[in-house]
């Protein structure tokens, strides 16, 4: 994939997103990271308030929404129209959750945008990252969002090597990906819309949208017999 195919036009539609003026007002997906905190903050103050309850400093969580007495919540939250926040969920600060999102058991969000419709939905981890429309992470598979040696994250695009700037950056899933089961997106990993990545793959780099993930060294267009 190369940097021009991950603008957040070519990833996103932008229509499924309470944040789509900050989509506007960037390029690229990994821009956004370090403003979703200050986004939430002003979005916040204007959101319908016959709609949404503003909770502590800078939570709003609108009426439809069902919190379960173990979910766990930060600052800075904005949980979208009909969002399922299940047991246990972990949602520590700086993120906003789609209309109709799955925050499912024991999986944890973190200074992250989720799209309406995204499924997160059993031990998932996402951390500084964007999950496009209806994008899906199966059960225990990980937005890790710090490299090992704690160097600055880098995007490996085809055409070469992006430098975003940041320490923390997970992944980025364009609108209808999935992710299988015990999947490891790496820091910088960036998969386009309607990819499928396998069942416990590692995965590192950028995935082709309308593609199949099966091993590092093994993308494979997708056709309808494996859909």
């Amino acid at each position: 994939m190369k940097k021009e195919d991950m603008t957040n036009q070519d990833l996103f539609d932008t229509n499924h997103t309470v944040a789509k003026l900050l989509f506007e007002q960037t390029t690229y997906p990994w821009e956004i990271i370090p403003k979703i905190s200050e986004f939430i903050v002003s979005l916040g103050e204007r959101l319908p308030k016959d709609e949404y309850v503003h909770v502590g400093k800078a939570v709003w969580i609108h009426k439809s929404v069902n919190l379960p007495p173990t979910a766990c919540m930060g600052e800075h939250v904005i949980i979208c129209k009909n969002a399922q926040i299940r047991h246990c969920a972990f949602i520590r600060g700086n993120a906003i959750i789609g209309e109709g999102a799955v925050v499912g058991n024991s999986s944890e969000v973190k200074n992250s945008i989720l799209f309406d419709g995204v499924q997160v939905p059993h031990f998932n981890y996402v951390g500084d990252s964007i999950l496009g429309y209806k994008s899906h992470m199966g059960a225990s598979s990980i937005a890790s969002n710090v490299k090992t040696d704690k160097s600055l994250i880098t995007v490996h695009a085809e055409d070469g090597e992006i430098e975003t700037g940041l320490k923390k950056f997970g992944a980025i899933l364009g609108d209808f990906a999935e992710i299988g089961c015990g999947a490891v997106l790496n820091p910088g990993t960036v998969i386009g819309p309607k990819a499928d990545i396998y069942p416990l793959s590692c995965v590192r780099g950028c995935v082709e949208g309308n593609s199949i993930y099966k091993k590092q060294g093994e993308i494979v267009e997708k056709n309808i017999t494996e859909e």
